[in-house]
């Protein structure tokens, strides 16, 4: 009897000890608030598109140097990148951070709409999602060194996430191969981990040539590479009421002429294609393709099209999320001042939405059902190696993303709120997998079962290099 009291005894004398160890380096990432906070703002000034992320990629591979990370560059044929790595052996922890920021979205840190002067803005956050990510690596570094435990943690710079694909081209050649678990986050509106998937996605630019002439003088002697766009908008939209009532197309004339009265001899539309299936996007972006070789026969001009990016849609894993979601409510959320009330309250005003706090001060409850909603590359690395993910409260509550509204809420001190609440989330839930490897061969058996053993990976983009112009 004695004996069983001891062995419970020195069972919660470690219990206790790891919960002491993990408020140590929560606190820790406390302590550096300001600091990450600054690098993020610093980023969200730089606003830099996909591929062209030259700046913020550098600043946080010096943040991560300076802590004592080996880093590799230009990795995966791409220049801003990079993988920050620390450890030798024990688990291997994949932190995900992005950088990018949207085109057309410039503003200012106000609740009113005002340009910032700037090609683009960070209205999917991605300013803080780089930045938390790498906190978190750094707290699970500083652990590692600390407790001496046996753990590798690698920080992967991926650019382009919006619509470049760039981890896809990480995944492909090989990057998470050795990862045990992939963690990563996204700024949102509300404090949530659900294990909800993304949807798959192929987008690519069709670009039409034509004959250029004077449209009123001699018109027959042309042939409008703009007709051909609308013709092919007009096919697709017709096919909307044939396919699958919960895919998506979206697309965007990038090229239409520069004169009234010239017949244009160039013109190029952008398509996007996205389902919770990768098999069913395929299926629609090939009778896409149809639509446009249709579109240039009939109105006499010439075709070509350049895939731009595709990604497969998000395997969740169930063990893993729910261990992000339990690290996500002891993180718990966090209050506003008076200041940031103040703004959120005329931010809601613009969404014509009451201001609701309730996932903000606390966390959505766990929804195993949530629904497929947008696209990521995160989705190729799942099919790689166990995945999970979270959202924290960087935007006021209802602000949808790519919005200005997010650019505003994420260049403010509640979007670095949130992005600590990103951080400490991540960093705890490594520390749990460090001290427990057994839930990451319970994650890696669930991962088989879904996955197939048989699975083999295919990009949906194909062998393309990367598509580093894609935003020029």
């Amino acid at each position: 009897m004695k004996n069983i009291h001891l062995i419970l005894f020195s069972f919660l004398m470690l219990s206790l000890n790891a919960q002491t160890n993990y408020k140590t380096f929560m606190e820790a990432i406390d302590s550096k608030s300001s600091k990450y906070s600054e690098i993020a703002q610093t980023i969200w000034n730089y606003a830099e598109m996909g591929y062209q992320e030259k700046k913020s990629s550098a600043l946080l591979q010096k943040t991560l140097a300076d802590e004592g990370f080996m880093i590799k560059k230009g990795i995966a044929e791409i220049p801003t990148a990079f993988s920050a790595s620390f450890g030798t052996d024990g688990p291997v922890i994949a932190i995900l951070g992005e950088y990018d920021a949207l085109p057309g979205l410039s503003q200012k840190n106000v609740p009113y709409k005002i340009s910032n002067n700037t090609r683009a803005g960070h209205g999917c956050g991605h300013h803080l999602f780089g930045t938390a990510s790498a906190a978190a690596a750094i707290a699970i570094k500083n652990y590692l060194q600390k407790t001496g435990k046996a753990g590798t943690v690698k920080f992967f710079g991926c650019p382009a996430e919006e619509g470049g694909s760039g981890k896809v081209y990480m995944t492909r050649a090989g990057l998470f191969d050795d990862a045990n678990v992939a963690l990563h986050w996204h700024p949102n509106n509300k404090n949530a981990a659900n294990p909800g998937a993304a949807l798959a996605n192929k987008s690519a630019k069709f670009r039409f040539y034509g004959v250029s002439s004077h449209a009123a003088a001699a018109p027959e002697q042309g042939r409008s590479a703009l007709d051909a766009v609308e013709s092919m908008n007009f096919m697709v939209n017709m096919m909307r009421e044939h396919m699958p009532s919960s895919a998506r197309i979206h697309y965007v004339i990038t090229r239409g002429g520069e004169a009234p009265n010239v017949v244009p001899d160039f013109a190029e539309v952008y398509y996007y294609a996205r389902h919770e299936q990768r098999d069913v996007v395929i299926e629609i972006f090939d009778r896409i393709v149809n639509t446009a070789k249709g579109a240039a026969l009939g109105t006499g001009t010439t075709m070509d099209f350049e895939m731009i990016g595709g990604t497969h849609e998000l395997l969740p894993n169930d063990v893993l999320q729910k261990l992000m979601y339990k690290s996500l409510t002891e993180i718990n959320g966090f209050s506003y001042n008076n200041e940031e009330k103040g703004f959120a309250e005329k931010i809601s005003k613009t969404l014509e939405k009451p201001l609701n706090m309730k996932y903000v001060n606390g966390v959505e409850p766990y929804d195993p059902n949530a629904l497929p909603m947008g696209s990521t590359d995160v989705g190729d690395v799942s099919f790689m190696v166990p995945t999970a993910g979270m959202s924290a409260a960087t935007w006021v509550p209802g602000t949808p993303a790519h919005s200005w509204q997010a650019v505003a809420s994420g260049g403010t001190s509640i979007g670095n709120k949130g992005m600590v609440v990103a951080a400490k989330t991540l960093a705890l839930t490594a520390l749990k997998l460090i001290d427990d490897p057994k839930i990451i061969e319970k994650a890696h058996t669930e991962f088989i079962q879904k996955r197939g053993k048989d699975f083999k990976y295919i990009p949906l983009l194909g062998d393309r290099e990367p598509a580093l112009n894609y935003r020029n």
